[in-house]
């Protein structure tokens, strides 16, 4: 299986993120904005901690990843060479699935126990990009038919790497909306911090990549109208990253413990991390009449 020769994108833009970071630390000390969240140290310090633990902990999930990819596209018939235009559809196909696996990881609650990471903080700003989840095994499974379709393992890495890497700079409040086409077509600083917000109407929206046309397809988009709240509905006190990398596995656990019956047990892991299930109201009169028996 020859491995097509193919840059490290991350590897290469890390300088770029340390120095965008700086920039943006330097220009809210120059000129602050008292509505934008801005940066407060023990929020970015866990944010750049995710980060980095993010980088070893990839390395383990990617094992099994790598063994199904290498087998079905030895398996496979089809064959995309790389070629510039090649590239460039394969940036499209992946970018596709990533919004599908964006999707749901906001609507099952196994895989939002997993996303949930890079939605705990309640600031916005380029740090925010780098709280990435510890437990990314969850992805991969959704580009299995790039992979069927005859893209390399190592060419949906590549396109992979080009997708997070874009998606950093617009996690900030120091750009505000773009001219109308390129808002129109790709993700934006204004799609994105809809995205992080956690009002009921931003909620569960603009899931997009690089492109937002998925959203705008597939009615997912809501555009940037009210200043954003940022973090979860039920935001997580702490800056300990152990307990911001698993606090939702944790809350599973505890609630299908507390179940009553396999298929609450199901949906407490399946449904919608809101899931709640339905419960018998009882009747005042019934209640009543239960109470007066039992004491008679």
């Amino acid at each position: 299986m020859p491995v097509p020769d193919l840059p490290d994108v991350v590897l290469w833009s890390i300088p770029a993120f340390i120095l965008l970071t700086i920039v943006e630390v330097v220009s809210y000390r120059l000129h602050p904005d008292d509505d934008a969240a801005g940066y407060e140290t023990r929020d970015a310090a866990a944010s750049i901690t995710m980060g980095l633990g993010s980088l070893f902990t990839d390395l383990l999930w990617k094992i099994p990843a790598i063994a199904v990819y290498s087998a079905l596209y030895e398996a496979t018939p089809l064959r995309i060479d790389v070629t510039w235009w090649s590239v460039l559809l394969m940036l499209l196909g992946q970018d596709f699935f990533y919004y599908w696996s964006h999707r749901g990881h906001h609507v099952i609650r196994l895989l939002w126990a997993s996303h949930v990471v890079h939605h705990s903080s309640r600031k916005f700003n380029l740090s925010t990009a780098l709280r990435q989840p510890w437990t990314s095994a969850t992805s991969w499974p959704f580009y299995l038919p790039l992979i069927v379709c005859g893209v390399h393992p190592a060419a949906l890495a590549f396109c992979s790497s080009v997708n997070l890497v874009y998606q950093f700079w617009i996690h900030t409040e120091r750009i505000g909306k773009l001219p109308r086409p390129y808002e129109f077509v790709f993700n934006t600083p204004s799609h994105h911090r809809v995205h992080h917000a956690s009002q009921g109407g931003y909620l569960d929206r603009n899931f997009g990549g690089i492109l937002i046309v998925w959203d705008r397809l597939f009615g997912s988009f809501a555009p940037e109208t009210e200043r954003c709240a940022y973090g979860l509905t039920k935001n997580i006190a702490t800056y300990n990253p152990l307990r911001v990398a698993t606090h939702e596995y944790a809350a599973i656990a505890r609630d299908v413990r507390a179940a009553r019956g396999w298929r609450e047990r199901a949906g407490r892991v399946l449904r919608g991390p809101g899931w709640e299930p339905e419960r018998p109201v009882p009747v005042p009169g019934e209640a009543a009449g239960a109470a007066a028996g039992i004491r008679a």
